[in-house]
C-alpha cells in the first residue's frame, strides 16, 4: 500500500511524495505538485507490480535528469559538509543543458559530448575567455556522478551510474610556477596601480601565507585575531579548520585596512552591501601590466611554498602552512630544499661519526 507525505519547499510550495514498498520490488518514490497525481501514479505502479508487469528500468523511463537533480539538491546536498556550492553550480549546469532527457536515454556518448562542451566553454567570470581546465571538467563529471550514485543505491531510479563509463580528461601533472624576484616586483607595482587597493592586500596575503584564493576572499574580520596575530580559516578544502600566523608586513597592512574598513561589513574583502568583492577584472589587468605569462592566481600559493622551501622549511613545515593533509601534495617542492636536506644530513653524520672520524 502506497504512503504519501506532504512537505513544503523553501520557496513555500507544497509537494507530495508517494512511497511504494512491495516485497520483491525496489522501494520506489516520486514527488508531485498535486496529491491526486501522486495517488494516480502510485496506484498504476502498484497494479503493474502485482500483475508482474513492472519492468525494472521503469523508473529510468519516468524520470528526467532535471527531476533527479532537483531531488538531490533539495534533499541530499544539504547533508554534505563540504563543496556544496561547487556541486550545486555543476548540477545546475547539467540541468540546464541536459535536464529534459529521460534517465533511460542518458548514454556514454551523450555525457561525453557534454564533457567536451564543458571543456570548450570559458571559465565563469573570466573576461579573457579562458577555457576550463581538465581538472574543472572532471569536477563537473564528479558532481553529476555523486547525484547519479544516490539515484542508483538509494532511490533505485537507475540500475547503474552512466558517468562511470565516461572517460575523464587527462590532467597535467602538478606544476610549480613561482615568481622570480623581478616578476614579484613587477606584480607588486602593477597591483598598486591597478585601481583597487584591495588587490595588493589580497596578493600580499597569498604570497605571505600560501592560502587559497577562496580562503582569503572569504575571510571575515572575526577570523583575524590581531592580538595573537593569527588568521583562522574555517571549513577549508580538506575539511579542517586551520590557524596561520600573520607575518609582520601582512599584519601592518591589515591593520591599515581595518582602520578604514567600510562600516557594518563582515568580510575583509567586502563591498558596500557586505558581499565578497569580485577582483577578477583587476587581477587580469594586473597580469597584463606586470607582463606575467602562464601565471594563475593559484601560483601565488606555489610561490609562497617555494619561498618557504628555498628558505629552509621542511616539507612537513610547508604542509602545515598550506593545510595539506598528507605530504603527497607537498613533495612537488622537494627539489627546492637541497640546502636544508644537506644541513640535516651533515648534522646527523657529525653526531654519528664525529667531525674528526676518531670513532
Amino acid at each position: 500500500m502506497a504512503q504519501y507525505k506532504e512537505h513544503t519547499t523553501k520557496a513555500g510550495k507544497k509537494k507530495y511524495v508517494a512511497y511504494i514498498r512491495i516485497k520483491g520490488y525496489p522501494h520506489t518514490s516520486r514527488t508531485f505538485d498535486r496529491k491526486t497525481d501522486a495517488k494516480t501514479w502510485a496506484e498504476e505502479l502498484e497494479a503493474q507490480m502485482r500483475r508482474g508487469l513492472y519492468i525494472k528500468d521503469n523508473e529510468a523511463r519516468k524520470h528526467t535528469l532535471a527531476e533527479l537533480i532537483d531531488r538531490y539538491l533539495e534533499y541530499e546536498l544539504p547533508k554534505r559538509e563540504k563543496d556544496r556550492k561547487k556541486i550545486e553550480t555543476h548540477l545546475l549546469w547539467w540541468k540546464e543543458n541536459l535536464g529534459y532527457i529521460l534517465l533511460s536515454n542518458i548514454t556514454t556518448r551523450v555525457l561525453a559530448e557534454c564533457r567536451d562542451k564543458i571543456a570548450s566553454e570559458p571559465c565563469r567570470g573570466s573576461r579573457a575567455g579562458k577555457k576550463r581546465s581538465a581538472k574543472t571538467v572532471n569536477y563537473f563529471l564528479g558532481s553529476l556522478s555523486v547525484a547519479m550514485t544516490t539515484a542508483v543505491h538509494e532511490w533505485e531510479w537507475l540500475d547503474q551510474n552512466p558517468v562511470f563509463k565516461v572517460k575523464k580528461m587527462k590532467e597535467p601533472k602538478g606544476r610549480v610556477r613561482f615568481l622570480s624576484k623581478e616578476e614579484r616586483e613587477r606584480l607588486f607595482t602593477a597591483c598598486k596601480n591597478c585601481g583597487s587597493d584591495y588587490l595588493y592586500l589580497l596578493v600580499i596575503i597569498a604570497i605571505s601565507i600560501g592560502a587559497r584564493r577562496g580562503e582569503i576572499m572569504g575571510l571575515k574580520w572575526s577570523n583575524v585575531n590581531f592580538e595573537n596575530k593569527m588568521f583562522y580559516f574555517l571549513d577549508t578544502k580538506n575539511g579542517e579548520d586551520r590557524g596561520v600566523p600573520i607575518p609582520k608586513y601582512c599584519y601592518e597592512l591589515l591593520q591599515e585596512f581595518y582602520k578604514k574598513r567600510l562600516p557594518n561589513t563582515t568580510y575583509v574583502f567586502a563591498t558596500k552591501d557586505d558581499r565578497i568583492m569580485d577582483l577578477q577584472w583587476f587581477w587580469e589587468k594586473t597580469l597584463k601590466e606586470a607582463q606575467l605569462e602562464n601565471f594563475r592566481f593559484h601560483d601565488l600559493r606555489h610561490t609562497a611554498a617555494s619561498y618557504l622551501a628555498m628558505n629552509g622549511a621542511s616539507l612537513l613545515d610547508i604542509a602545515e602552512v598550506l593545510g595539506h593533509k598528507t605530504l603527497a601534495m607537498t613533495k612537488r617542492y622537494s627539489h627546492l630544499t637541497p640546502k636544508h636536506t644537506a644541513s640535516i644530513l651533515e648534522r646527523m653524520c657529525s653526531k654519528q661519526f664525529g667531525d674528526d672520524n676518531s670513532n
